[in-house]
């Protein structure tokens, strides 16, 4: 494969790669949530434990963000990617073996740190983008990720209904042999174009977080989006299971109502070449607390839970790819950094909604996890009016 260069441009079969590359290996942080209640009475764990275990596989996702996107301005990224799959690879056969809770959430942990091919993928794809088509390009490769996230659940559902939760497990670590080997086949060589030593990448994040407005802003409200997110899924089975007698299976098979949403990376994309992308954020989060609202409407039938997963899953991408396409218009030499920055702030806000929904649920059941996503929302459009003079970017 022949060296790639900065703003060449993408061709199909490349931008293909990257999408199905990037919704592929994030499936691993969300198999878990539709096999919570299947866990639970295998390995005899409470609500509390399981919630701990799904949260820590989401904080190793943004310890691996920090730990090994960054390597993506210094080294060739082709290999980088097929070193962490290796990687991630042998987390899963862990998690598959598994005897108890605690080595259970050690290799979940494992899992999450390994799992950050994606978001080198995103950088990569935006390196290679043309300036005035990137929105697009990043909303392709992030609405093959939210198919990933939510076919996840889609699969693991069914599968662990029929054959167990572990099996799961071995099946995602096929798929992460099958990926690296496609990779190595049709995926160019990309070398960053000044090398930087690792400790340098490491030292200049501050001053990243401190010289970048922008990226404080968009981190936050990604974070503040996802964590609504999380706290809605994480605790699904546990709804369905309560108040529509549904198990694992139906769990994962909202995913594909969520798949719709993925429509809303590629349309934002494209939106986000044309208009300001901060008012884009916005829309997404008011779209997120429109679907809480439907969320809390009493007695609400499965038909209302699907309106709502729509609402959910299209506000979620509609915010973060804006956010995403305001990152990465910043920096073209520190793009991964920047990406990690955000991807950081975005995956800790998704641990955080993670146990506050399962908190929620525990203390006061549906109500609060409605409560708690609705009051993430209007954290974050309320952070917009307090700086609405901040500019339209």
């Amino acid at each position: 494969m022949s060296e790639t260069a900065e703003g060449q441009g993408l061709t199909r079969t490349q931008l293909a790669v990257l999408a199905v590359t990037a919704g592929v290996s994030v499936a691993n942080l969300y198999y878990l949530q539709p096999l919570l209640a299947l866990v639970g009475r295998d390995l005899g764990a409470s609500l509390r434990e399981l919630g701990l275990v799904s949260m820590l596989t989401q904080l190793g996702y943004a310890a691996g963000l920090f730990l090994f996107v960054p390597l993506g301005d210094a080294l060739e990224r082709r290999g980088l990617m097929l070193w962490l799959l290796g990687a991630v690879t042998v987390s899963l056969c862990a998690c598959a073996a598994a005897p108890s809770v605690p080595v259970l959430a050690g290799a979940s942990f494992a899992v999450g740190c390994t799992t950050v091919v994606p978001q080198i993928a995103v950088p990569l794809a935006a390196h290679l983008a043309r300036p005035q088509e990137r929105g697009r390009v990043v909303g392709a490769v992030m609405g093959g990720l939210l198919v990933g996230i939510l076919l996840a659940r889609t699969a693991s559902g069914v599968l662990g209904a029929h054959l167990g939760w572990r099996a799961v497990y071995l099946a995602a670590a096929a798929v992460m042999v099958l990926l690296a080997l496609s990779l190595r086949a049709l995926l160019p060589r990309s070398r960053p174009a000044e090398p930087v030593r690792y400790g340098a990448l490491l030292a200049s994040l501050p001053r990243l977080v401190r010289d970048e407005p922008v990226l404080r802003e968009a981190a936050a409200l990604g974070a503040l989006g996802f964590a609504a997110f999380s706290a809605f899924w994480t605790t699904l089975v546990f709804l369905l299971e309560e108040r529509f007698g549904l198990g694992s299976q139906a769990a994962g098979l909202f995913g594909l109502v969520g798949v719709a949403g993925a429509l809303g990376a590629t349309v934002t994309g494209r939106f986000a070449d044309r208009l300001p992308r901060r008012r884009i954020a916005g829309l997404g989060l008011v779209i997120t607390l429109a679907a809480f609202a439907v969320f809390a409407v009493p007695a609400f039938a499965l038909a209302g839970l699907v309106a709502g997963v729509l609402l959910l899953d299209l506000g979620v991408q509609v915010n973060h790819v804006a956010n995403l396409s305001r990152v990465h218009a910043l920096r073209s030499e520190a793009r991964s950094r920047l990406n990690m920055l955000y991807m950081v702030t975005y995956f800790a806000g998704g641990a955080s909604g993670t146990g506050l929904g399962a908190f929620a649920w525990a203390r006061f059941g549906w109500t609060g996890v409605c409560a708690a996503g609705a009051a993430l929302c209007a954290t974050g459009l309320g952070a917009l009016a307090a700086r609405r003079g901040a500019g339209p970017t």
